[in-house]
């Protein structure tokens, strides 16, 4: 395990949370292999008495990834296509779905893929849930099931519906969080399971693939190979960039205190805009003496589907609520993330 991601999961622990409640435990966790399900998993490993079971998409992958906790009896990693209901005899006490394809280059390449692991995948896994009558169910989704957004509408709460253009083909993804979120509140409603919904803003962090195709990915990799920054647009548009501790610890928040059926905003309390986020990562290394590169034409082929919404801000009152703050400022964040690559 890198430091910074070990001092990551010690920082998280260290929270004032009732952890002893997970005493003993075992919780369910798809998408393991990825960004954000290798934090949960790898902060429930820490804990030192909780059994972990880590849905992946690529065994061998996984494995390398948990290297460090190959001796690790509290771990089973099963290599399923959530999309298939799981056959094997699994027992959890909370299962947290996060398998999902997040990036909008998978958007144009994969849109039914992008769908499925949405809407089949939690149906499967609420099926699963109510079988087990599981303790919780934690649904992974994201700030964009709020939709289009007018480019003056800020503070946007969880009781804003918002609207998706369901025939666009990037709406796949907003769209099936949408109805995955729904589906967890009927099957809530019909069998008494309790289920909580996460709508995360844009979350980075170590650990996120440098070729997953998100803005800050790029700039990323950019200052990693020394390369000078390009935008493909006027920079203009605001994002809610949030670390992955303080996206974790609202999890935990919420795996805890948070009311049944309810959906909590999880975002940082700034935004930040495209060319503003490129000149900050410059300039916490100078010693590169990296550039910012204006309106230069994008090359190739790209499946990359941009969103229509110039700015993203969401209210966190309901969240803070429950004792959640953040506590990661954007250059410090970005800084510890760039520094997991060097």
């Amino acid at each position: 395990m890198h430091a910074i991601v070990q001092e990551d999961i010690h920082n998280i622990l260290s929270e004032d949370l009732p952890w002893s409640d997970l005493k003993d435990s075992t919780v369910l966790v798809t998408g393991a292999g990825g960004f954000i399900g290798g934090y949960i998993v790898q902060t429930l490993l820490a804990l030192g008495n909780v059994k972990v079971i880590g849905i992946v998409r690529n065994l061998n992958k996984a494995q390398h990834k948990y290297l460090h906790c190959s001796n690790h009896d509290h771990l089973v990693l099963i290599e399923q296509d959530v999309c298939i209901p799981l056959e094997q005899k699994i027992n959890a006490d909370y299962i947290i779905h996060a398998a999902s394809q997040a990036s909008p280059k998978y958007f144009g390449s994969d849109p039914v893929g992008t769908l499925k692991a949405n809407v089949l995948g939690t149906f499967n896994l609420l099926e699963l849930a109510v079988h087990l009558q599981t303790k919780k169910f934690i649904f992974i989704s994201t700030g964009e099931v709020y939709g289009i957004l007018d480019d003056n509408k800020k503070n946007i709460s969880e009781e804003y519906y918002g609207y998706v253009n369901f025939i666009n083909i990037r709406s796949c993804y907003a769209e099936s969080k949408r109805m995955a979120e729904n589906m967890c509140i009927c099957y809530a409603h019909q069998y008494g399971i309790q289920v909580n919904m996460l709508r995360l803003s844009h979350t980075y962090g170590p650990g996120i693939d440098l070729n997953d195709g998100r803005v800050f990915a790029d700039f990323t990799k950019n200052i990693v190979k020394n390369e000078d920054i390009n935008l493909y647009s006027d920079g203009s548009a605001l994002r809610n960039f949030i670390y992955i501790t303080d996206a974790i610890l609202a999890l935990f928040y919420i795996l805890f205190k948070g009311q049944s059926s309810h959906a909590y905003n999880v975002a940082s309390d700034k935004e930040t805009s495209i060319i503003d986020l490129a000149h900050l990562l410059c300039n916490i290394f100078p010693e590169k003496q990296l550039k910012v590169r204006c309106n230069t034409k994008r090359e190739g082929h790209s499946t990359y589907i941009k969103s229509e919404s110039s700015r993203a801000s969401y209210n966190t009152n309901k969240l803070k609520k429950l004792g959640w703050i953040t506590k990661t400022d954007v250059s410090v964040g970005f800084k510890r993330m760039i520094t997991s690559y060097l």
